[in-house]
């Protein structure tokens, strides 16, 4: 079994407790969710569940590229979500980042997330290198 690889960027938010911003073990890239906030200030982002889809998936690629991957090689996300009535807009910014070869995906309403954003994310992807 390959070794275990801590992935850490400052191009996303540090982590807000005991964890790695990913894991990479051979391949596959584990990402842990991804939050809106702001990598330089760690505040989330001004705005409502546009602003916070965008700095999140923005938040969620810098942590694959820090791992030598790209949204192209997500092979599946888990989104979770404060209101399932935000469902249209966070499909069509996610559209936005993931347009070709699309990744399975699941969508869970959370009563509560941390910080108490709206919108969390995070990412299985399998890197060629």
């Amino acid at each position: 079994m390959s070794s275990k690889k801590i992935i850490a960027t400052d191009q996303a938010p540090a982590a807000v407790g005991p964890y790695s911003q990913a894991v990479q073990i051979g391949r596959f890239v584990f990402t842990s969710g991804q939050l809106p906030l702001d990598p330089a200030s760690g505040k989330i982002v001004a705005g409502g569940i546009k602003e916070q889809t965008e700095r999140t998936l923005a938040n969620l690629q810098a942590v694959l590229a820090a791992a030598g991957a790209d949204l192209e090689d997500v092979v599946k996300t888990t989104l979770y979500i404060k209101n399932m009535d935000d469902f249209s807009t966070i499909n069509e910014i996610y559209g936005k980042y993931f347009h070709d070869k699309l990744p399975a995906r699941s969508c869970v309403e959370a009563a509560r997330l941390p910080k108490d954003v709206l919108i969390e994310v995070e990412a299985i992807a399998v890197v060629e290198k």
